[in-house]
Parts: structure tokens; sequence; C-alpha cells
């Protein structure tokens, strides 16, 4: 919910616990707090169709166990997920109501790099550049919090500045 530049996050989970979390935050990461949650959501699901075909209510049980209780994502949030996947061919979905990966689906799963596997990643120009500007939101918010954090990095910043820079020149030509 949100309320003014708040995030206000209501947790509850299969245990019995309850609790309210409220947070400052900017109007674009509020914007992309929906779609970060569910992007999670595509990777985990591709993971979960490796082990073997599931159905809909299988993938939301499986979600919740995997997260220990804390998050069981609803049945508004799987299936039209499932439905897009589907329209993208990563997965099929059989007669008896199972979604299976394809491999297409397998090929995506395959691109990630790094240790942990099932981690968001973006596959288009567009959701590169969206991967930037959240980033770019997180380093301003660190800044006007604790310069610290970041000021070693200084120098790093200001290459990349310069190589954005030379791109947007190349660009514009």
């Amino acid at each position: 919910m949100k309320k003014g530049t708040m995030l206000i996050a209501k947790i509850s989970s299969a245990k019995g616990l309850n609790f309210q979390v409220e947070y400052p935050i900017s109007n674009r990461r509020y914007a992309l707090f929906g779609m970060r949650r569910r992007g999670w959501l595509r990777p985990w699901i591709l993971s979960m169709l490796e082990a073997g075909p599931k159905n809909g209510a299988e993938i939301i049980n499986e979600v919740e166990k995997a997260s220990m209780g804390w998050w069981r994502p609803s049945p508004g949030s799987v299936y039209p997920l499932l439905e897009e996947m589907v329209q993208d061919g990563i997965v099929t979905r059989r007669e008896d109501g199972k979604y299976e990966i394809t491999s297409k689906g397998k090929d995506e799963m395959s691109w990630t790099h790094g240790p942990w596997r099932h981690t968001h990643r973006p596959l288009t120009v567009e959701a590169m550049l969206n991967e930037i500007e959240s980033y770019m939101s997180y380093f301003e918010d660190v800044t006007r919090s604790d310069k610290t954090k970041i000021s070693e990095y200084s120098e790093r910043i200001k290459a990349i500045k310069e190589r954005l820079t030379s791109l947007t020149e190349i660009l514009s030509t």
C-alpha cells in the first residue's frame, strides 16, 4: 500500500507472524516494487519446472515452502505469469493442467551467471535500461543517507559516466 512516499509492507506468514514495516521510498522505486517482486517469480517458477511438471497450485505451495512460509504468491500473480510464459514459449501447458519447461525456457535459465542462478536478469535493452535506472536510484539514496558507503567508488563511477557520455555522443551522430 502506498502512502505518500512511504512503502507500507504488511507481512503475514503461515506461521502466524504478522507485522507492518514502513520505510521511505522514491516514487520510481515504488512503481518498480511490484515489477521487482514479480520479477523474482518468473525464474523461480522456471527453476521449479526444471525439476518436473507442476500445476499452478503446486507452484504456489512450493514457493511458500521454499520461502519458509514468508511469501505465498497469489493465484492472481502466478496464473497470469504462467500464461505469459506459455505465450513466450518458455513453458507449455499439458492436457493434465501441469506446466512444463521448454527448451527455450531451459536456455533462458542457462543464461544466468554467478552462484545464485535464480536471480532476475534483464533480457532486453529496455529491461537493461530499467535496471540501470534502478541502480542509479539506489546510489542516489545511499549518497543522501551515508556518502561513506559509496565514496570509495568515486573513480569507478566517473569512468562509467565517461563511458555513458561517449555512448550518447556516438548515438547522437
